[in-house]
This record gives structure tokens, C-alpha cells and sequence, in this order.
């Protein structure tokens, strides 16, 4: 069990915690969440002894194992599979000692110890471990010196999950995995034996691999049951409670001082007012939570193109005359939402490369819209940004006449307010380079957004502010991401990413994490005898978009009509005697267009009906 007891710290002489206390029971699985900069990190640090408490106490059972991520690997000749071996250090020793003990009784003792951990079957569970992170068997005999940052970071968490510490402390463990392997922990940290607290702003791992969060909030710690989503609704309905009591304190107190304003002066009165004066030193303050300021990005509308903005035609691509992807037969339309899936290494950077202008098919018909303007964010961008210039520095480069109240009008529009614009690209934070980068790569309004993990760095509240931008933005997007609920929420098409191919994915997500999870094994089919039935093809479910949009369009129309009617009605004027014959008119008229609106609006949802069947 973890106690943390009234415990408080403070940084540069900002206080992140006062007398804050929690206990996590051993094997709970926990959810560590707050705002950027709240002291989550250095909560980690305290618990670890690399800080000193102020105040206060951290204890764990003796002998507990604490156990991290460490932040950089180092690139050794190691192969991977032995560095994640060695990170059981207690194995490491014992296997050691064995080739040197020649006391028969030390030997039977080490023996005896390698049997009780299961030490014969480590290099089966490493092994297992990494491929989950994405090394495949080959991978896992190289030498970690072959790969890049990214790569030997996943070799650090394969590390530590495969020395199984009693308290694993990760700290947005999923930033360096791609979907998969994001999946793939989620199920893993489920099944793990010990305690587990996780950073994280990835609401899939936080609904499914807890069952608990730990809420750090104005330097205090408070422990909720259950997932994320219950966290969120349970404390929304709390602070719902709290801003009504306080407004009905508030109602109290000016109740009370009017009393006191209006007879302390008066002799029979003064008694009453005194006591009333009393009963508002007394009265303990009930504060309404504060409002976080809101998190937003507003994407430029781009001009619509027509139909479609790309297509290609048996496409091949790749590098240095060897195709990566073939036979591409593809179409992205204005409107389109895609998701990308498939498992690292099998060319969704590829594609994305191409799709962007970025690499040249070796074969084939590709073919796009003149006019096509591509916005392409990935995570190596925002490590690209010049950081030692200021986010409106980067602004006034890339439009050198424009006005700068402009300029900041546009940082404001991705949530980078006055002090961020002036502020060193260095020393901002990385989900505050991320909203730079995000920015830099819409600035020309463009109509296809390609996005390789865009979430990034980016805490909760900024994520739904993306997927609000993404849904009202009026161009195509296309996701490459490890966060399942950002593609739930944005993506309206799966294109799966697999064996050289690009094809539609015709399941949903939940499905295809069932089809990840169960080893690659095929997807038994419902039932045999019942045919799943045959999907409307594209020109079909275009036909059906474009009839739900006139049909918007014509319920706007008449909403219109039944503003300006009903303002004229409520005219006085209207109603005198030499205007009941006029009034009667438009009253008739109104009736009319009511009754419009009552039909426009079955028509519009049974088309949105028709469209959402389409689409499934």
C-alpha cells in the first residue's frame, strides 16, 4: 500500500502541494491526471526519493520495488532482448553466480531461487513483451544501438514491465507508440500483477487499463473510483453542487448585510444587526470552482474544391526503386474523415509521404486538384521549430506583411494567448510547441490536413478542443494516431495499412482492437449461413451526404423565414384595427411555414438516418 501523508513541496517558491494526502491499495491500477504544470512529474520524483518533502510522508511496504521508465537508453552493442533480460537484475545475479558457485548446497539454493521466479521462461515473456511494442524476432536480436530514440524508449518500457517492480510509475507511457502498441499496454497494464499509477492524457488507457484516478487539483490529491469518464461526469455533477452553493451563500450574505447596512444606526435595531454581523464572520466561505480557461483551436475554412481532391490508379511508392505500397486504388474527397491503422513498419508514413507531395509514386496514376493546398503535421516538426525565437517570430517568417495584432490573433485562435507569443519556443511546453506546430501547418487554409500523431504532448482538455476543431473543419482529414478515442470521434473511414496494401477496413475500431489483441488471428464470421449485406458503394453514400446537406440547408432556410415572421408578429402595431385583415395574413403565413419546417426537418433526419446506415 502507498500512503502519501499530508505532504507538501514546493518549486521555486510555488507551492504544488499542502498538506495532500492519498492512499493507493496494492494492485490498484491508477490514473494520475491534473493540469500541465500541476506537479504530476514531481509527485513521481517525491514518491521515487529523488526529492526531498517539505512536509509530510511517503512510505511503501520494506523491500517494495519502485520501477520507471528511464528517460533515455543508452546505444549499446546490447541486443535488445538482453537488455530487457538484465533489467531483472536479481535473475542477472543469480545466473551469474550459478557458473561460478561450487557449493553444493549454495548451488541447490540458486536453483531453487531461479525456479520460485520462473527465471526459465524469462526469455519467453521478454520476448513477448517486446513484440507487443512492436519488434518483431529478427528486431530483437539487433543491437540497440541500431535505432532510433523513439525505438530504444519502447526497449526501456519493455525493461521495466518485464522486471515486474511492485509500484510502476509511467509517465505518458504511450507518446512513443503508435496504435498497436498502445493497445497493446493497455491490455498488458490490465493484466499486471502489481500496483500501477500512469500520467496520462490517452482517455482510452485511462478508461481501460484503471480503475481509478488520482486527481491532483489546487496542490491537493483526491482519489476517484472508477475509469476516466466516470471521474469526469462524477466530478462535473460536484462542481455543478458547488457553484450552487456558493451562489445561494452569496444570496445569504447580501441578505444578511442588507440587514446590517440598513439598521446599525437605529437603536432598537442594533442588537439584531450585531448578531447578523456575527453570523457573517462566522459563515465559512463556500468557493465556486474555478473555470479553466478554455482550450481551443480554430482551423481557416478553405475554399471547396470539387470532387475528388485526390485519386490513384494502381500507384506504387517507396524508396530507392523498392515499393513499400502497390496496386493503390484510392480517393480522398473533400468531406472524408480517415483513420490510418495498421502495425508500424507496414507504410502509413509511406502513404502519408506521398499523399502530401512529400514522395513521388514510382508507378502509376496519381492525380489531384489544382488548387489542393496539404497541411502535414508530424511529431518531428514541432522537435524542428527554432527555439530560440518566439512563436510570433515563426508567424511574422511565414507571412512577413501581415499586421501583427493579426499574427496574434492567430495564436490566440490555437490557445497561445500574450505572454506565450513572446515567450522563447525553448522554454514553452511541449503541448504549447505542439499548438505552434498545429498552427504553422494550417496557416494556408489547406484542404487535405495529414496528421501523424497529433495528440502528442497535448493534455485532455486540448485534445477535445482538436476533435471539436476537427469536426467542424470543412476540409479532409487524415489521422495517423495512438489515441482510439480521438479516431472514434473524428474518423468516419478506416483505411487499413497491411502486407503492401491500402484497403478499407469495413469493422469499426473496437473490432479492429479485438482483432489486435487476439494475436492477428482471423475474425470469425457471425454466422455462415447469414451474409453480412452488401455496403453502398462510394458514389451512393455521396449522394446520400449531399441529400442530408440540402436538406440541412433548406431547415436553415425556413428557420430563417420563421425568425422574420415571427418578429414582425410580435409588432404592436400589427395589432391595431385598421391592420387585423394584414395581420391575419402573415399569421396564416407563419402557420404555413411552421408546418414546412415540421416536414423539412422528418425529411432531414430520416436522410441523416439513411447516411449513418451508409456509413456503418
Amino acid at each position: 500500500m502507498l500512503r502519501i501523508s499530508d505532504i507538501s513541496y514546493s518549486v521555486e517558491g510555488r507551492p504544488l502541494f499542502e498538506g495532500a494526502s492519498a492512499t493507493i491499495p496494492t494492485g490498484h491500477k491508477v490514473g494520475l491526471v491534473g493540469r500541465n504544470g500541476a506537479g504530476k512529474t514531481t509527485l513521481f520524483r517525491l514518491i521515487r526519493g529523488e526529492l526531498a518533502l517539505e512536509g509530510g510522508s511517503i512510505t511503501l511496504p520494506s523491500r517494495s520495488r519502485i520501477g520507471g521508465v528511464a528517460q533515455e537508453v543508452p546505444s549499446s552493442s546490447t541486443s535488445l532482448i538482453d537488455t530487457v533480460l538484465a533489467a531483472d537484475t536479481e535473475r542477472a545475479e543469480l545466473l551469474a553466480e550459478a557458473d561460478t558457485a561450487t557449493d553444493p548446497t549454495r548451488i541447490a539454493e540458486i536453483q531453487t531461487r531461479l525456479t520460485d521466479i520462473d527465471a526459465w521462461s524469462a526469455e519467453g515473456r521478454a520476448a513477448s513483451i517486446l513484440k507487443g511494442l512492436g519488434f518483431d524476432a529478427a528486431e530483437q536480436l539487433m543491437p540497440c544501438s541500431d535505432f532510433s530514440g523513439g525505438w530504444r524508449m519502447r526497449v526501456a518500457l519493455a525493461a521495466v514491465l518485464f522486471a515486474q517492480p511492485d509500484l510502476l510509475l509511467l509517465d505518458e507511457p504511450t507518446n512513443y507508440l503508435d496504435l498497436e502498441g498502445a493497445l497493446w499496454l493497455e491490455s498488458y497494464l490490465a493484466r499486471y500483477p502489481h500496483t500501477v499509477i500512469i500520467i496520462s492524457h490517452d482517455r482510452g488507457l485511462l478508461n481501460r487499463a484503471v480503475g481509478a484516478i488520482l486527481h491532483l487539483e489546487n496542490r491537493q490529491l483526491t482519489l476517484w473510483s472508477g475509469p476516466y469518464d466516470q471521474f469526469a461526469r462524477q466530478r462535473a455533477e460536484q462542481r455543478a453542487v458547488q457553484v450552487a452553493a456558493a451562489k445561494k451563500q452569496d444570496l445569504r450574505r447580501a441578505h444578511l448585510q442588507s440587514f446590517v447596512d440598513r439598521f446599525k444606526a437605529k437603536a432598537s435595531k442594533a442588537k439584531q444587526a450585531q448578531s447578523r454581523v456575527k453570523m457573517l464572520e462566522k459563515m465559512e466561505t463556500i468557493r465556486a470552482p474555478e473555470d479553466a480557461a478554455r482550450t481551443v483551436f480554430t482551423f481557416p475554412t478553405p475554399e471547396e474544391l470539387s470532387p475528388p481532391i485526390i485519386a490513384t490508379e494502381s500507384v506504387s511508392v517507396g524508396y530507392d526503386g523498392k515499393p513499400v505500397l502497390s496496386k493503390l486504388n484510392l480517393r480522398i474527397d473533400q468531406d472524408d474523415r480517415i483513420a490510418l491503422l495498421g502495425k508500424n513498419g507496414q507504410g502509413k508514413s509511406t502513404l502519408s509521404k506521398m499523399l502530401s507531395g512529400r514522395l513521388e509514386p514510382m508507378g502509376g496514376r496519381f492525380s489531384s486538384s489544382n488548387k489542393l493546398r496539404i497541411g502535414f503535421f508530424a511529431q518531428h516538426q514541432v522537435d524542428e521549430l527554432f527555439i530560440d525565437e518566439t512563436p510570433l517570430q515563426h508567424l511574422q517568417r511565414e507571412r512577413p506583411g501581415e499586421q501583427q495584432s493579426k499574427l496574434r490573433a492567430r495564436l490566440a485562435g490555437f490557445g497561445l494567448g500574450a505572454d506565450q507569443a513572446e515567450t522563447e519556443v525553448g522554454r514553452l511546453s511541449g503541448g504549447q510547441k505542439a499548438r505552434l506546430s498545429l498552427l504553422l501547418a494550417t496557416l494556408d487554409a489547406p484542404h487535405l490536413l495529414i496528421l501523424d500523431e497529433p495528440t502528442n504532448h497535448l493534455d485532455i482538455e486540448s485534445r477535445e478542443a482538436l476533435v471539436e476543431a476537427l469536426t467542424a473543419y470543412s476540409g479532409a482529414v487524415i489521422l495517423v494516431s495512438h489515441d482510439m478515442h480521438l479516431l472514434s470521434m473524428v474518423a468516419d473511414r478506416l483505411w487499413l495499412v497491411k502486407d503492401g496494401r491500402v484497403e478499407p477496413f469495413e469493422e469499426d475500431l473496437e473490432a479492429y482492437r479485438k482483432l489486435l489483441l487476439t494475436t492477428d488471428k482471423p475474425v470469425k464470421p457471425a454466422a455462415a449461413s447469414a451474409p453480412k449485406p452488401k455496403r453502398p458503394s462510394r458514389e451512393q453514400v455521396q449522394a446520400l451526404r449531399a441529400d442530408a446537406r440540402k436538406c440541412e440547408a433548406r431547415v436553415e432556410k425556413l428557420n430563417d423565414m420563421r425568425d422574420k415572421l415571427a418578429k414582425k408578429l410580435a409588432d404592436p402595431a400589427m395589432y391595431e384595427p385598421e391592420k387585423i385583415s394584414e395581420s391575419q395574413v402573415w399569421q396564416k403565413k407563419y402557420a404555413e411555414v411552421m408546418e414546412a419546417l415540421d416536414r423539412a426537418e422528418a425529411m432531414w433526419v430520416t436522410s441523416l438516418e439513411k447516411l449513418e446506415k451508409a456509413e456503418a
